[in-house]
Formats: structure tokens, C-alpha cells, sequence
């Protein structure tokens, strides 16, 4: 079989879903352990508890693809249906005990205190006509369904993972590996830089006599968040790796040129990451005052490992009171320019460095809405990095409702922050 023939199908199971009770995050998890082994994924569905519709479902996503993977349903409770209506699928009645998956359940189960009961016992059993992938972080064992080109028309396996997403995250590298056995996986290179200041129409229009020009086989996505910038990623399906490799190299060059400075990381990173690791390299410490952002930025400072390197602490002086006790700013400044200006955002950056020592510090004060108050116009904030070599200050305005306003934001601060850093550290 060819290689750009395997296509796959990731499935969601479960009403909770479908009504919007929880995220879900395995179809992306899932997804993107498939695209590094060349797999396409042709489409995602979630599907509600209904015994006859899951059915359904599954046997038009086996007959369409080779690899379908499902998640959900799994559990000790009634309303867990995936198992037998897997089993129907695959036209088997008996079932037999995993002595493995019971035994990973019992360690489990008593690492917890709990007792073993009839219906965790339920979870170990599963259907004579599957293979069984153990699931080392939980209870219900991953169920492999084999199908013959005699059903479908080609051969297909159905993978039955657990819905909790830390269980299927960790079982993935095993699905992935049985995959990799059974189909002749394709090869898909990418390479992705991340850029921030420019939407993502702006960036297309700039780029876009290049992007015109790339390749046959070569496509380009574009992937905004608002806490990481536009990553822009460049895919080439099939082929040799290395050629690959350097023809996105190549590529890439000529993209770099057409955008510069809007550049801020040459993989798939973040603005944290990008600041922590130049903060590191250089052995220098930072501080946070903030306002507006409630410690959103000190929040993702802090989710880098290793950020206690060079990360003393913040303020968040989100009371005016606070922001003059605590970081010393001047009463009369907060009477004349008010708390949302650029003298404010200075005081508080300079106040923070002062408190902690640090090399380098950020402020941010700004109203994120959705009310105005008097001199504050919502979704503009106010940003300061300080350090030795100054204070630099600057204003963004956003037009999103309280959440993204608060992220972008936060985005923006780290953003300045990484642009001094580098134009002082170089």
C-alpha cells in the first residue's frame, strides 16, 4: 500500500462532550502523534451514547480509513458503552479477564486505598476478538480491534483508548508503535517559526508572493494564539526526510527575509520559553509588578521548567493603594495621569526592581473590561520593562472581550520584554 494511502479517523465518545460539559483535548493529543508518523488524519467526530450510533459511526470511519482511534466510554459505570458496542462491532460475545490490566488495576486501586470491586473487575474483561495494549496510568486497558480486508475492504485496526486525557497521553507512544507494525507510515516533514505584532491577514498579504510560490507538496498553515503570536508552519508530505529537510531549510531562509524582526522563534516555542531561555543563558533575574493581567504573566513565566533560575517573584497591585505602598509609586502620579498611563506602567517596573533586585522587570496596568471607568479605555493596557539600561514603555489596545484581552496582554508584555532583552544581550 502506498504511503500517502493511510488515512485515520480519531473519534470522541460521550454526551458530556457533545454538550459542551468538558474539553476535548485527546483529538488534538491524538492527532498530532499521527501527523509525526505521516499519517493523515481524515476527519474528527464525536459521537453521542447511543449504542446503535456508535456502531454506525465506527463501521463508515472503518470503511473510509485504515487507523480510526476512539476515545471515551471506557469506565465502571452503566453509561459506558463503548465496550459492548465494540464488541458487536467486531461480532463477538465472549469475553475473557486481562490478567495484565488487572494487575497494573489492583496496584492502582490499592495505591489509592481503595478496594477492588466487581465492577473495576468489569474493566479488565474485555472482548475475545481484541488485542490488548496495557494502560499503565489507569484502569481500563486500550482494546485493539483487527479488521480483515474482508470486511472493509482493506485492513483497518480500531484503537479503544480511555477518555482521560492524562491515561491516553501516556498510552500513545504504544498505540503509535503498533501502528507503526501494522501500516507502512508516510513521512511528513514540517518546520515552523513564530511570529508576534502582526495578525494573521496582515502576515498572508505580506508573505503572500511567496507563499504563491512554494512548491508542489509543500503547504504552509497558519496557526494564531493569542498568547503565542501566528506559528507558521510549513508541511512537506512524502519524500526522502533529508531532502525534505533542506528543501524547508531553504524555504524558510527566503521566509526569514520577508519578515525579519516579526520573527521571534525559528521552532515551535513560545514567548516564555524564548525569554526564559535568554534570561538563563545570560544569568540574568526578572520580576513581575502586575495589574490588569492578575498574574497571568507571573503564571506563565513560571509554567517553563526550570524558571526559578532566574525568576525572583512579582506584585500583583491590582489596588491602587498597592500599587503606591508596595511598589513605591508616587501618589501624584496616579492623580495626574491616573493609574493607566505609561508613568504609572514606569513606577510600578521600576518599583518591583527596586523591591526584588532584579535585572529586569515588567509592569502592566490597563483595563481589560468590559466596563470603562472613568479615564480608562477598556482593552488598553500600558507595558514597562525595566532594567539597567532603562525604561521602556508602551501602549496596546485590543478589542476582545475580558479573557483574550487579558491574554493578549499578558502576550504583549513578555513580547517587549523578550524584544529589550535581545537589543540589550546580543
Amino acid at each position: 500500500m502506498n504511503e500517502t494511502q493511510i488515512t485515520a479517523s480519531v473519534c470522541t465518545i460521550g454526551d458530556e462532550i457533545l454538550i459542551g460539559q468538558i474539553v476535548d483535548t485527546n483529538s488534538a493529543a491524538i492527532a498530532q502523534a499521527l501527523n509525526e508518523k505521516g499519517i493523515r488524519i481524515k476527519r474528527m467526530i464525536s459521537i453521542g451514547d447511543d449504542r446503535e450510533q456508535i456502531i454506525s459511526s465506527l463501521e463508515r470511519e472503518l470503511a473510509d480509513n485504515e487507523i480510526v482511534i476512539v476515545t471515551g466510554g471506557l469506565g465502571p459505570t452503566d453509561d459506558d458503552i463503548t465496550k459492548p458496542a465494540l464488541a458487536r462491532l467486531s461480532g463477538c460475545t465472549a469475553y475473557r479477564t486481562d490478567q495484565g490490566q488487572l494487575a497494573i488495576m489492583k496496584e492502582i486501586l490499592h495505591s489509592r486505598g481503595l478496594d477492588l470491586l466487581d465492577v473495576n473487575l468489569d474493566q479488565a474483561k474485555v472482548p475475545e476478538s481484541c488485542e490488548v495494549i496495557l494502560n499503565r496510568r489507569g484502569t481500563a486497558p486500550i482494546m485493539v480491534f483487527p479488521f480483515g480486508a474482508e470486511r472493509f475492504g482493506h485492513n483497518a485496526r480500531l484503537y479503544s483508548m480511555p477518555g482521560v486525557p492524562f491515561e491516553t497521553i501516556a498510552a500513545l507512544p504504544d498505540v503509535m508503535d503498533d501502528i507503526c507494525r501494522h501500516f507502512s507510515c508516510g513521512t511528513i516533514t514540517h518546520r515552523t517559526v513564530m511570529t508576534f505584532g502582526m495578525a494573521e491577514s496582515a502576515l498572508a498579504k505580506r508573505i503572500c508572493k511567496w507563499e504563491h510560490s512554494l512548491p508542489a507538496g509543500v503547504h504552509l498553515a497558519y496557526l494564531p494564539n493569542t498568547l503565542t503570536g501566528v506559528r507558521l508552519r510549513l508541511s512537506k508530505f512524502g519524500g526522502e526526510a533529508t531532502e525534505n529537510e533542506r528543501l524547508l531549510e531553504q524555504l524558510f531562509s527566503e521566509l526569514k527575509q520577508e519578515l525579519g524582526d516579526i520573527i521571534y522563534a525559528e521552532s515551535d516555542s513560545n514567548l516564555q520559553t524564548e525569554t526564559g531561555r535568554l534570561l538563563a543563558e545570560k544569568g540574568l533575574t526578572l520580576s513581575i509588578a502586575e495589574s490588569c493581567t492578575g498574574g497571568m504573566v507571573s503564571h506563565l513565566i513560571t509554567s517553563v521548567p526550570g524558571a526559578s533560575a532566574y525568576y525572583l517573584g512579582s506584585v500583583t497591585s491590582y489596588a491602587t493603594e498597592i500599587k503606591e505602598k508596595l511598589l513605591g509609586v508616587p501618589k501624584d502620579i496616579v492623580e495626574k495621569y491616573t493609574v493607566v498611563s505609561p508613568e504609572c506602567a514606569a513606577a510600578m517596573a521600576e518599583g518591583v526592581r527596586r523591591l526584588t533586585g532584579s535585572d529586569y522587570s515588567i509592569a502592566t496596568t490597563g483595563n481589560a473590561g468590559p466596563t470603562a471607568a472613568e479615564g480608562q479605555q477598556v482593552g488598553l493596557v500600558w507595558v514597562a520593562v525595566s532594567s539597567s539600561g532603562g525604561t521602556q514603555t508602551k501602549a496596546f489596545s485590543y478589542k476582545n472581550d475580558r479573557t483574550r484581552n487579558i491574554e493578549r496582554f499578558s502576550a504583549a508584555a513578555l513580547h517587549l520584554l523578550l524584544t529589550k532583552l535581545r537589543a540589550e544581550n546580543n
